[in-house]
């Protein structure tokens, strides 16, 4: 990612900038396209910009919001140490200095890649209400950053939302003083957001445990270390105490956790390529912000990702893959399997939910169609999960059985392959 951000303080705030103006002359006239910068008796409703791309925005920031929310936890989205993560509620300013080899960029599809749980509308709408300064200045949307920019960010905080303990029963793998291990079942939400406000894993954690850790999260994700997306399955370590959410997000941001997952993929694989690494940056695609996709090499925004790939078993149609992860990324194996060729089978986001090999006709469409009932989800499961016990410094390693809409898949392939 280029840029670094760190959190700082607010009573910092002054003595940062003082420190940064006496490296930088920010007199107006000197500040690149100083025809953007807003007078400080502006209204952000006297500047809206013209911009075609702000255009519809509104209508899909809320579903974006819910994209990024995801992983807002996430501390590899972040440059944080671990006295960082023990005490990140206390900050609410972000500084982001611009890297030395950015090219000129507007400021909100800048900002976009770079704060979690920011849509680009509501970048915008900070933008002109003053809480972005480039700088030291306030600026418009449509201004460019550079290398050595300076951006401060004074967004306030969301409000947390007030979680409602539901009595849904959880399948907890492994539990004792310090943390637990549950198995999430497909189709559950790991925390609420945008249309997701009710029977989500957190409601029923806050049900099932009292006082779980929210200095990281915030109060609407209590115990919460990662996630996984709605339709994949498995396994999630939940922190019970401050220290073991300290401890664990640190494994994950220094990406010591071990993680696989069982997937079943369109498609075959050459002998050659049977077992492999993909190493990537992944952004946001500029056809559709639902999504991600791989970007070049030289791309300016966007996130390394590192996903290491095994192929179980060859069924002629489709393929049982293992993977493990170096990196955590949203949606990264659906990401980088795609960009292989070979989309998760039923992913109807990235392509999985449509006959891709075989032909599209007679029996062979209606077993397909078959199957996309079966399992209506991509068919990805997080089959186990390894660390370091915050406590004890053991390594605990967990293993979970493929459920059973997978097992079905897997097992009417095989017959298909079989018997034809």
């Amino acid at each position: 990612m280029s840029g670094t951000s760190n959190y700082v303080k607010k009573e910092e705030i002054n003595h940062l900038n003082d420190e940064e103006m006496s490296k930088k002359d920010t007199s107006q006239e000197e500040v690149k396209d100083s025809a953007n910068l807003l007078p400080n008796n502006t209204t952000g409703e006297e500047n809206k910009t013209s911009d075609p791309t702000a255009v519809n925005e509104t209508q899909s920031s809320a579903k974006e919001e819910e994209e990024t929310e995801d992983y807002y936890y996430r501390p590899e989205d972040f440059n944080l140490t671990e006295k960082d993560l023990q005490s990140l509620n206390e900050f609410d300013e972000l500084r982001i200095e611009v890297d030395p080899k950015q090219t000129a960029l507007r400021i909100d599809k800048f900002l976009v890649d770079r704060i979690p749980n920011l849509s680009r509308n509501r970048i915008q709408s900070g933008l002109k209400d003053g809480h972005f300064l480039v700088n030291g200045l306030p600026v418009k949307p449509n201004y460019k950053v550079a290398a050595g920019d300076v951006v401060m960010v004074f967004m306030p905080k969301p409000r947390a939302q007030e979680i409602e303990p539901q009595n849904i029963p959880l399948d907890i793998v492994y539990e004792d003083e310090d943390l637990l291990i549950v198995n999430k079942k497909p189709g559950m939400v790991v925390h609420p957001g945008f249309n997701n406000t009710s029977g989500t894993l957190v409601n029923a954690l806050s049900y099932h445990f009292k006082d779980l850790p929210t200095s990281f999260n915030g109060s609407d994700k209590p115990g919460l270390v990662h996630r996984i997306d709605k339709d994949t399955s498995g396994l999630l370590v939940i922190a019970k105490t401050e220290h073991s959410l300290t401890h664990l997000s640190k494994q994950f941001y220094d990406h010591t956790i071990e993680r696989t997952y069982n997937l079943l993929v369109w498609g075959t694989f050459p002998d050659e390529e049977k077992e492999g690494t993909i190493r990537s940056m992944i952004g946001r695609s500029a056809q559709d912000r639902r999504v991600y996709t791989v970007l070049p090499d030289d791309a300016t925004y966007g996130k390394h990702a590192i996903t290491h790939y095994k192929v179980l078993k060859d069924m002629r149609y489709v393929s049982l893959v293992e993977c493990k992860l170096e990196t955590g990324r949203t949606h990264q194996i659906r990401v980088h399997m795609r960009h292989l060729g070979h989309p998760l089978f039923s992913d109807a986001m990235y392509g999985g939910d449509k006959i891709l090999k075989g032909v599209s006709t007679g029996k062979y469409k209606t077993f397909v169609e078959n199957n996309f009932k079966i399992c209506p989800r991509q068919a990805l499961h997080a089959k186990s999960l390894g660390f370091e016990h915050p406590v004890t410094g053991k390594w605990m390693q967990f293993n979970s059985e493929i459920p059973q809409d997978m097992q079905r898949l897997i097992r009417r392939w095989e017959d298909f392959l079989r018997y034809g």
